[in-house]
């Protein structure tokens, strides 16, 4: 098949999961079109059959804010129209679906018929789709989708309770690759680099914008470095990012936390790592945390959104309520401080992914991708 992917291009989950998805769908055969404004940072060109095109935006001095929907469903139409491509995936309800919905129309006009799958992630519903500012447009959008899914079922009962959905929304659970994080394992890990032989590694992974809380990550890892000599890895950029700087200088732990910056080697990372910390506000599903448990690291999250859906608690981590930090670090403690129970947690932690590999999701995308050129063509 010759499937369009639209995502944005960037470290985000769903970014990560449009790539992954793509790279996987070109493996498979399927001939894959990135359609974005830059090169998603995970895309690997190893497969003959993906292509990117890039959305250029010109600058113009009327607009203050550059129409990037205007280009990106003109982009749209052009690849569909010269590479004929039979679906648009598009990943992130704003503004991709209403660009998708204006290009199926524009083809529409020439005779060409496109179906569009949309995937919705969390907070293109949550915070910015339920704005009233955009509220109607991504409710039309959705409704006008041929095939909607979300990533956990905490989504799909959230985006029908904001918006008055006439859609069925299959939930499909974001997925991971298992074997390249037993692969990493299986090979050198160099954790002297980072830490001594009896000190634990604690770890997060996230944009460092404010519904992620990683203050609280600094919290946590305060109180447990108290008891437990560990380092903290933080791995990511946002604008909290300074905040949680200035924490561990406040609380005189700078020289056991190592702020790593953005990097496309999360699995290298995670090899390192006994303990991840995901103490968000809200998680629609909850993609570094399964990344995290594909490396053999058990989870202290909040129990908020999609996370229960993915971190089981007591038996591949632990849930904790929003902002409690000494809840936390003491479930971190518990599983830090005994090798036999910090063993256990890491292999059903493993154990438990396997529920979410890409092997099992795959086929699930073709079959809707299958269903959605059946119906193109009836």
């Amino acid at each position: 098949m010759k499937i369009g992917i639209v995502c944005y291009p960037t470290f985000g989950g769903s970014g990560v999961v449009a790539t992954e998805l793509g790279m996987a769908l070109a493996d498979n055969g399927h001939e894959v079109h990135f359609i974005t404004y830059n090169q998603p940072v995970r895309l690997d060109f190893l497969s003959h059959h993906l292509h990117f095109h890039q959305v250029v935006i010109e600058e113009y001095p009327l607009f203050q804010y550059q129409p990037y929907e205007l280009a990106l469903s003109t982009k749209m139409v052009e690849v569909v129209q010269k590479y004929e491509l039979e679906v648009l995936h598009v990943h992130y309800a704003i503004p991709h679906a209403y660009a998708a919905f204006m290009a199926k129309q524009m083809l529409k006009e020439k005779g060409i018929a496109v179906r569009v799958v949309t995937t919705l992630h969390g907070t293109d519903i949550t915070l910015v789709g339920s704005h009233p500012t955009y509220k109607t447009a991504v409710e039309f959008s959705i409704n006008n989708s041929d095939v909607v899914t979300a990533v956990s079922n905490n989504l799909k009962d959230t985006t029908n309770n904001l918006f008055n959905i006439d859609k069925e929304i299959q939930v499909i659970y974001n997925f991971i690759d298992v074997e390249k994080y037993a692969k990493v394992e299986g090979e050198e890990c160099k954790r002297g680099a980072l830490a001594k032989t009896h000190e634990r590694i604690l770890t997060h992974i996230s944009n460092f914008r404010p519904v992620k809380r990683v203050e609280d990550v600094i919290k946590v890892f305060y109180k447990v470095q108290k008891e437990i000599p560990s380092k903290l890895l933080m791995i990511g950029e946002g604008p909290d990012r300074k905040k949680a700087e200035a924490l561990t200088k406040k609380l005189g732990i700078k020289n056991k936390v190592f702020f790593l910056g953005n990097s496309t080697e999360i699995d290298k990372i995670l090899c390192y790592s006994d303990v991840f910390l995901l103490p968000s506000k809200t998680e629609s599903f909850g993609l570094a945390a399964l990344e995290a448990m594909a490396a053999k690291t058990a989870v202290i999250s909040t129990n908020t959104g999609g996370l229960p859906e993915v971190n089981l608690n007591g038996t591949t981590g632990f849930l904790s309520n929003l902002g409690d930090v000494d809840d936390m670090a003491k479930n971190a403690i518990h599983i830090l401080k005994d090798n036999d129970v910090l063993e256990s947690f890491k292999h059903n932690a493993r154990e438990h992914t396997k529920r979410f590999s890409l092997a099992n999701i795959l086929p699930v995308y073709e079959d809707i991708y299958k269903s959605c050129y059946k119906s193109k063509i009836e």
